[in-house]
């Protein structure tokens, strides 16, 4: 038996476990293979039978073992012994049966101890990546508050949130927000991936669910239920559309948002930077709803177009000196209402229609603007996928560059010890 622990390592398998969250069956087991491995190798063979390695805990001592079956004429003596023999080791041993020797090699210590080593090591950062792993599994869809560590070459923001720094990529932030390291930031956690080492956590501070959870912090009546949250549309930095509704008929949804003298939702609007944000009122009925989406513009009409599974299309109609105001900033306020609502809505001005009704021609919707913007925002999306997946990719590649650059070493020192 060989000496690989100082004492008892029952007291060091119970701090694994605690800590860790490693069973002993799994360490001793782990250890036992490593040590026959390590046996294999010695002897420079492939393949062994009946040989095992065995750990006293108590003693902190590992030897190898292997198993022959005690017959009357031995034909076969790496795997047979003789009865005379095998009562030397135990006298009540019969024929048939199979008896142990320890067969572990002389300056076998070193490379026992380094086997345990590695193992241990191993399993070690296998559970603490596990913990890590689940520990934001569950945090995923929701808000954490990290620290700023840098800003890398590609213009990656990367966040410490705790036992791991999570990567904000360029499409998660807000356009114009300088991000300092050192500062406190609440990010959303996007997706968590595991990798070979720690997981990679992706997070946003650009995404509408901060928003969400922002308000289910701030009002009470969202939290217990009472008011829900139907929609929001996001463009950050910039607006906000956030679409309630309250299931309690004495309980304005809006005002709760708001809050006493504006209270909540200044909370909500410092967190986000001073960033613009409209509270519209949801409605079943989708005139009512397209109206409120298009706040704080005023409009005359509004006429459904198309209302089907396959088309949401509206024509808006709003005062002269109202039309800018509903169509906003380059076409920002329609933009947000299209993605609220799910409705693709042209806004036309009353002189628009009165022209188009003086030369006796009936007004044609297009809603092609909304169309492309559609259509750019699935880019953007795959756009940010991919810049995602080109991160992880080059963890990867990376840590199969480490890898490749160790493995050299360990194979040297072993072939020293042997």
């Amino acid at each position: 038996m060989i000496k690989i622990g100082a004492g008892n390592l029952n007291e060091v398998f119970e701090e694994l476990e605690r800590e860790k969250g490693i069973s002993r069956e799994v360490i001793v087991s782990s250890l036992c293979d490593a040590m026959v491995a390590a046996y294999k190798k010695h002897l420079h063979v492939k393949e062994l039978v009946n040989v095992e390695a065995l750990l006293d805990e108590q003693a902190g001592e590992i030897g190898i073992f292997k198993g022959k079956v005690v017959v009357d004429k031995v034909e076969d003596p790496d795997n047979e012994i003789s009865l005379k023999e095998a009562k030397e080791i135990d006298e009540d041993v019969e024929l048939g049966d199979e008896v142990r020797l320890e067969v572990t090699p002389e300056q076998f210590g070193r490379i026992a101890a380094q086997a345990a080593n590695q193992v241990l090591t191993q399993r070690i950062r296998e559970a603490e990546r596990n913990l890590v792993l689940n520990e934001f599994l569950d945090k995923k869809g929701t808000l954490i508050t990290g620290i700023i560590q840098k800003v890398d070459d590609r213009r990656n923001v990367i966040v410490n949130i705790g036992k791991i720094d999570a990567i904000m990529p360029k499409k998660e932030q807000i356009p114009g927000e300088f991000y300092k390291p050192g500062n406190r930031i609440r990010v959303f956690v996007l997706n968590v991936k595991e990798t070979t080492r720690l997981p990679q956590v992706i997070v946003s501070h650009a995404h509408p669910e901060i928003v969400r959870e922002l308000f289910e912090l701030e009002v009470p009546e969202i939290e217990d239920g009472i008011v829900e949250i139907k929609s929001i549309s996001r463009e950050a930095g910039y607006r906000t559309k956030i679409a309630v509704w309250s299931n309690d008929p004495e309980v304005d949804s809006v005002g709760a948002c708001i809050g006493p003298r504006g209270s909540r939702i200044q909370t909500i609007v410092s967190e986000l930077k001073n960033e613009k944000i409209d509270i519209v009122r949801y409605s079943l009925d989708p005139v009512e709803y397209i109206v409120n989406s298009l706040s704080p513009a005023r409009v005359v009409s509004v006429d459904i177009m198309a209302d089907d599974e396959f088309a949401h299309e509206a024509l808006v109609v709003v005062p002269n000196d109202q039309l800018s105001l509903a169509i906003g900033r380059e076409g920002q306020n329609v933009r947000l209402a299209h993605k609220l609502t799910n409705w693709k809505i042209d806004i036309k001005s009353v002189a628009q229609m009165e022209e188009a009704e003086a030369q006796g021609q009936q007004y044609e919707p297009n809603f092609e603007e909304e169309a492309e913007e559609t259509t750019e925002d699935v880019m953007d999306s795959e756009e940010l996928q991919q810049e995602i997946e080109e991160e992880m990719n080059q963890q990867a590649y990376d840590e199969e560059d480490l890898q490749a650059a160790e493995e050299p070493e360990e194979e040297t020192s072993e072939e020293e010890v042997e």
